[in-house]
């Protein structure tokens, strides 16, 4: 008998993590900064969106195209300058804002970050369709995929700072 692997999302409903869409809100509003929505946002079960894909089209006798195959892919976008960037969504409303035929696939954000550098991603783009949107870029992104972890500071000055994986 097969057995499906538990993806540690078991008792997910969808919703997005209170703290979280509190962070990212804060950060929209100006009140939190963009170091502690990260902090907020590692951590968290991020849903990455899927949609059909159009394999193969076959025509009947009468010319009516019909699907042959079709395949699921996880969703970039390409901005005018023609960078790219993974979607994800904090819950299963604001993915649906974007497009409610997608289906969500729940992950880690270190997994998404994964994911969209593989893809040749410049970003992972949280809630593109709001309420708050977020986006990882750049240095975040590339330690996100590589296990670092975001900390707070203490002391003068406070802030974040990476802490990379232990090389064990």
């Amino acid at each position: 008998m097969r057995t499906i692997p538990d993806p540690g999302f078991a008792d997910d409903d969808g919703a997005a993590d209170v703290r979280l869409a509190q962070a990212l809100a804060g950060h929209v509003a100006g009140t939190v900064t963009s170091g502690a929505a990260l902090s907020a946002l590692q951590d968290a079960r991020l849903l990455v969106p899927v949609v059909a894909i159009l394999g193969e089209v076959e025509h009947d006798e009468q010319g009516l195209a019909h699907d042959k195959s079709s395949d699921m892919a996880a969703v970039l976008v390409q901005a005018a300058d023609r960078s790219k960037g993974l979607l994800a969504f904090t819950s299963t409303e604001t993915m649906a804002r974007w497009n409610p035929e997608a289906r969500p696939v729940p992950v880690t954000t270190a997994t998404a970050a994964t994911a969209a550098v593989q893809d040749g991603a410049e970003a992972l783009l949280v809630d593109l369709a709001g309420p708050a949107p977020y986006v990882v870029d750049g240095e975040d992104l590339g330690r996100l995929a590589a296990g670092w972890r975001l900390v707070e500071l203490t002391g003068s000055g406070g802030g974040h700072g990476w802490i990379g994986p232990s090389a064990e």
